[in-house]
């Protein structure tokens, strides 16, 4: 700690150049002030920039012809090339046997996971089918029941092995219910 304030006494600042500096760099914010922009903040648009507004604005003013007259133009002064440009999506990659040889070597994905979809329901049998949803369906009371059938088609269950939905099917299709699993 000694040693940096010897250090510091020995080093004494040349009083003309830091007053320069302080010139300078007072100065320096004021003169340039007029060339600094405010960056726009992250979540809000970016202000348009002037000329390219007006060049938006002027070729949406245009007609149909017009703007065809602009298009060969600008190929032209551009040098673009007057065929269009098909995307080669459009016309679908050529299959090779190798490719259809490496599909039937690769094993099918087996579904594990499936929904309960409840399509529609007998009016007879609304009541029991209410039930029957508040039992099979976890935290479900009555009134909450009744706004699920009544809203069908809706989901009952979802991300569940075959063997449950199969025994949901089941259960609602007894109370009166037309389910699809999915």
């Amino acid at each position: 700690m000694n040693f940096t304030r010897v250090l510091l006494r020995q080093i004494k600042p040349n009083k003309g150049v830091s007053r320069m500096y302080s010139a300078e760099a007072a100065a320096a914010p004021a003169a340039s002030g007029a060339n600094i922009t405010i960056p726009v903040p992250e979540g809000s648009a970016k202000p348009p920039n002037p000329k390219l507004d007006s060049i938006v604005n002027s070729i949406a003013g245009l007609n149909l012809l017009e703007v065809s007259e602009l298009s060969s133009l600008l190929k032209k002064k551009l040098n673009l090339p007057e065929t269009a440009f098909v995307p080669q999506m459009a016309a679908g990659p050529a299959r090779s046997a190798a490719a259809d040889d490496d599909e039937e070597a690769a094993p099918k994905k087996v579904q594990t996971a499936f929904k309960v979809k409840l399509m529609k329901f007998d009016d007879k049998q609304k009541v029991a089918l209410i039930k029957e949803i508040k039992n099979l369906v976890e935290g479900m009371n009555l009134v909450q029941a009744k706004k699920f059938v009544e809203s069908a088609p809706t989901i009952v269950k979802e991300d569940i092995p075959k063997e449950e939905a199969e025994k949901l099917k089941e259960a609602l299709t007894k109370a009166g219910a037309v389910i699809e699993i999915e």
